[in-house]
């Protein structure tokens, strides 16, 4: 795991812009932990000629303008939920030399032993436990839990308020929904959905959506 996480900005720094990449909702979570760390935040969004701010933040220009002003910014955080373009947007930023930090607000619970790939965001009281492995793009959101060693795979969404019991695995594009339980050594696959408030106590294949108490697959691939 790729270990590059943004910590409190420290005195003797000069370059503390950060870039943030989708000037929704999300975004503008992400931008609050940035703050919370001491960093400045510039928004980059496609559809910034319909705006040129978002709340008190300023909205720099689209996707070109920020590979155009790269060297300008230490980083880049994509705040952009739907995981396959946040996967197609991370990978391009890789592509021209843009650092993916991982984002992770001071308020959440995160384990000295646990381990992050780049560009994952932990939202206010989450809470990741030891050898927790979280990875690349991934989102751990508000007052969620990973319990001691779940691995995420890339561009996971675990939503707010869901719990993972020790040692879950859960595949790349996942989403797991608000509220959600998931019993211990579980496996989720690739591009699962489960639905809100679900409790999962079976594995679930690549590929399905599940929903309900216990969770039942209601489509297949």
């Amino acid at each position: 795991m790729v270990m590059l996480q943004l910590s409190p900005l420290k005195e003797h720094e000069v370059n503390n812009f950060l870039a943030i990449v989708g000037a929704s909702g999300h975004g503008k979570v992400v931008a609050e932990i940035a703050e919370a760390l001491g960093y400045e935040v510039n928004f980059f969004d496609d559809a910034s000629s319909e705006k040129c701010r978002v709340e008190h933040w300023t909205i720099k220009g689209d996707f070109q303008t920020l590979l155009d002003n790269k060297n300008k910014y230490f980083g880049a955080v994509v705040a952009i939920g739907h995981a396959p373009t946040r996967k197609k947007v991370s990978q391009s930023l890789l592509h021209n030399n843009i650092l993916l930090p991982s984002l992770i607000h001071p308020k959440a619970n995160v384990s000295k032993y646990a381990r992050f790939a780049q560009g994952c965001v932990v939202m206010p009281s989450a809470t990741i436990n030891a050898f927790a492995e979280i990875g690349q793009g991934s989102i751990v959101n508000t007052s969620a839990v990973v319990e001691h060693h779940c691995k995420l795979g890339e561009y996971v969404h675990i939503c707010p308020n869901s719990a993972l019991a020790g040692g879950v695995i859960v595949g790349e594009l996942s989403w797991i929904g608000i509220g959600t339980s998931v019993r211990q050594l579980i496996a989720i696959g690739s591009n699962v959905t489960v639905g809100a408030g679900s409790v999962v106590v079976k594995d679930i294949e690549s590929g399905q959506t599940a929903f309900g108490n216990p969770a039942k697959i209601v489509i297949k691939e």
